[in-house]
């Protein structure tokens, strides 16, 4: 699936990431512990084809709000502030670049995320 090699790229070119199956799915964490990014196929029967991952405070709402058509609030982490970004329409890779990078800062120690400037 060329979405989900495209999305594998990104994370795992980030300092210390690692890739392992959270509920059946590919996810992303740093050193192993703290998950940046959830690939999501269908969860649940919603349709999507998109991933999960935190977003700064405030980003959630705004991104939803204004672009609801290539954002969603995800099951299960959306109230934690989590985004839900769909790959399954025309998808900007720079910016989900910035995206992923975003959300690897929300959870990265301070060193690694030094490390992307």
């Amino acid at each position: 699936m060329r979405q989900l090699d495209a999305l594998r790229k990104l994370c795992l070119a980030l300092p210390e990431a690692t890739e392992r199956l959270s509920h059946g799915s590919p996810a992303w964490f740093v050193r192993g512990k703290k998950s940046f990014v959830m690939f999501a196929d269908d969860h649940h029967g919603d349709g999507r084809l998109a991933f999960w991952c935190p977003a700064p405070p405030g980003a959630q709402e705004e991104l939803v709000r204004t672009e609801p058509e290539r954002f969603f609030r995800p099951a299960y982490v959306g109230h934690r502030g989590w985004l839900g970004v769909r790959l399954d329409v025309d998808v900007d890779w720079a910016e989900i670049d910035g995206i992923v990078r975003e959300a690897y800062r929300q959870v990265a120690p301070k060193t690694l995320v030094a490390r992307l400037e």
